[in-house]
């Protein structure tokens, strides 16, 4: 029988990164990811939901995610399942987390000047813009003006 294992998830941290270096070398990084989900009732009542994920992450992505989320932060994850079982104190436990294939960060930079740091370390480079040339000055005035004065779309827009 085929059997697939494949979670996809995108929630905020729920606390800082936790990373961990095993005596052979390898980085091991444990997150908590809230991922929420707002529904209505049958009465209409707007409910939120929210669901706490535990994730491992191994190796260079550990050290990523460490270096650069914090609690709170948004982030986009791909894993798989894992179930874990263990014996504390007598009694069998077990737990089912997530074991981290790829993420993505999700969100900009936030600048210290706002009064919240973002954890992202400031000698990473900065992100790349177009320079403005004579050629692309045109274009830029030709953008379609969507305050209540003119209410036209471009005629150029393939929607």
């Amino acid at each position: 029988m085929a059997s697939f294992n494949k979670v996809i998830l995108m929630g905020n941290l729920t606390r800082d990164p936790e990373l961990r270096v095993t005596a052979g070398g390898i980085s091991i990084c444990k997150i908590g990811l809230a991922v929420n989900r707002v529904y209505s009732t049958k009465d209409g009542e707007r409910r939120e939901e929210v669901t706490y994920v535990d994730i491992d992450a191994f190796g260079k992505q550990a050290e990523v995610i460490n270096k650069y989320m914090r609690k709170g932060r948004p982030l986009f994850v791909e894993g798989r399942l894992k179930f874990d079982q263990w014996e504390s104190e007598g009694q069998k436990r077990s737990k089912l987390g997530i074991i981290l294939d790829k993420f993505e960060f999700i969100g900009g930079r936030e600048d210290s000047d706002g009064g919240q740091s973002s954890g992202y370390d400031k000698s990473s480079p900065p992100v790349r813009t177009a320079p403005a040339t004579e050629a692309s000055a045109p274009a830029a005035a030709s953008t379609t003006n969507f305050s209540n004065d003119n209410d036209t779309l471009d005629e150029d827009v393939p929607f």
